[in-house]
């Protein structure tokens, strides 16, 4: 009788349990376990805020122990999903998501207390964010945003240059008749961010209209000449004062606000189509072929991409053929 090969015997086997953990650990059930306790932990940490909930309250002392469950239950998926991994378990930290839920799982373990335990409070307060990892939608939307920062960033340079501008004119326009509003250039950034949130900004445009001896109250009138001495002197400006605040609100939050919509709309269709893209490696990976569903997503892909490049040809025709035509004139 021949002996058996142990280690012929264990691989099938342990490959048979790795299969296993993909499957429970990529599962709708799995996922929606997860996410319940998500929301769990962030319903407790609300109520923990209440002190009929506090630490020193038996309930509170329930909730704790809740709230520790769940978090060892958390450690208890993280290792499932690097045993998931079979014998390449740093596949587990390539991903983004991984290290952020793992991150999170750690900090919770972190030992603070005394001074800290407002620290260790906002440890629990960040599992909630935990939900992003466990929805694609939210994985999709948050990557979107990442990936608009470099252009927000530009825009947010072209917005800075908007207030500047704007408040440097309004000390020189407003800044006798309003100096407490528009005496310097800091105070009057701080009023042109008012104004482009739309709070009180009316109250602001009628002190510029109608002159600060009729707006101001007695207590503003004080102020004024108690941080300005001197220097108020009330002038009714309302042609001036219509047109600066006019094209300032439509300028900061008209085209400013379609700008940053604009950027994150092209960031999210990027990270649809890496989604899209990593899902077909997926099925690809698991199944060997391309799902119906994923060949129609990536044909409609090419097609959008042969559509603009079309655009773009055409455009370029157009345009060659207008310099053809303005050298024939000449």
């Amino acid at each position: 009788m021949q002996p058996r090969n142990t280690a012929a015997y264990s691989l099938p086997r342990a490959t048979a349990v790795v299969e296993k953990l993909k499957k429970l650990t990529s599962s709708e059930g799995f996922n929606r376990f997860i996410l319940a306790l998500i929301i769990l932990s962030g319903i407790l940490v609300g109520i923990s805020t209440y002190p009929e909930f506090s630490e020193a309250t038996p309930i509170g002392r329930v909730i704790d122990l809740v709230q520790d469950v769940i978090l060892f239950i958390f450690v208890g998926e993280i290792v499932l999903k690097i045993a998931a991994c079979g014998s390449r378990p740093w596949e587990y930290f390539q991903r983004g998501w991984n290290l952020f839920d793992f991150a999170i799982v750690v900090i919770c373990f972190l030992p603070l207390g005394g001074k800290y335990v407002t620290v260790f409070r906002l440890a629990r307060l960040l599992r909630t964010l935990r939900m992003v990892t466990i929805l694609p939608r939210l994985q999709v939307l948050v990557g979107a945003l990442l990936k608009s920062i470099p252009s927000l960033g530009y825009i947010g340079i072209l917005l800075g240059l908007h207030f500047y501008v704007y408040a440097c004119a309004g000390t020189f326009l407003f800044g006798k008749n309003d100096p407490v509003r528009f005496g310097n250039l800091h105070t009057t950034t701080q009023t042109l961010f008012q104004v482009l949130t739309l709070e009180g900004w009316n109250d602001i445009l009628y002190t510029q209209s109608n002159g600060s001896d009729l707006e101001y109250s007695d207590g503003w009138k004080a102020k004024a000449d108690a941080e300005f001495p001197g220097v108020r002197k009330s002038e009714m400006q309302p042609v001036k004062a219509a047109i600066y605040f006019t094209t300032f609100i439509l300028l900061g939050t008209m085209i400013m606000l379609n700008l940053f919509t604009g950027v994150i709309i092209g960031s999210m269709e990027e990270a649809q189509e890496e989604r899209a893209e990593e899902v077909r490696e997926e099925h690809l990976k698991k199944k060997g072929f391309l799902t119906l569903h994923d060949e129609l997503n990536l044909l409609g892909q090419q097609l959008q991409d042969l559509s603009s490049r079309l655009k773009g040809i055409e455009l370029k025709e157009e345009r060659r053929e207008e310099r053809e035509a303005q050298t024939a004139d000449v």
